[in-house]
């Protein structure tokens, strides 16, 4: 989004923020509706994707790498252990530390939640014009990078 004089328009990168945000939140919504089990938050969803992404990673670690504070995510493995979602073990060389790994009935909600989350996203791509889904494809390696940008930045933080 250039003006005429070239450069980016300064409301850009609040709409773009606004946009991504709405469109998760949107995503979520709609999935949250026709599954089985507990509902699940967003943060909840995030965790579970982690650990089963990352087996054996600790509450410490799991906190530093969604950028949420160690109490909040040892409040999350405890409603995820107690919906049967997550099992904490103990660390073999620190036992004082906890490692996560996901429950067989954490694979099956997530590869359930990415299978309805594909199709629903495939369903809405699919409504959009040949140009729309050209420039969001085309949007991609940007938005990839925008990610890699922010983590980047929030390492060093």
């Amino acid at each position: 989004m250039e003006s005429e004089s070239g450069s980016e328009s300064e409301d850009f990168p609040e709409a773009l923020a606004d946009a991504l945000a709405g469109l998760q939140r949107l995503i979520r919504r709609r999935l949250r509706g026709g599954t089985t089990g507990p509902s699940l938050r967003g943060a909840e969803v995030e965790l579970l994707r982690l650990v089963v992404d990352r087996p054996g990673i600790g509450v410490s670690e799991a906190a530093k790498e969604l950028y949420l504070a160690g109490n909040s995510v040892s409040t999350l493995v405890n409603r995820l252990v107690g919906d049967g979602y997550l099992i904490r073990g103990t660390d073999p060389v620190d036992r004082r530390a906890a490692r996560l790994l996901a429950t067989p009935a954490a694979d099956a909600r997530l590869r359930d939640w990415r299978q309805r989350r594909a199709v629903l996203v495939r369903g809405q791509v699919a409504r959009l014009g040949a140009a729309d889904r050209a420039a969001l494809e085309a949007a991609l390696p940007a938005l990839r990078e925008l990610a890699a940008n922010l983590h980047e930045e929030a390492e060093e933080t």
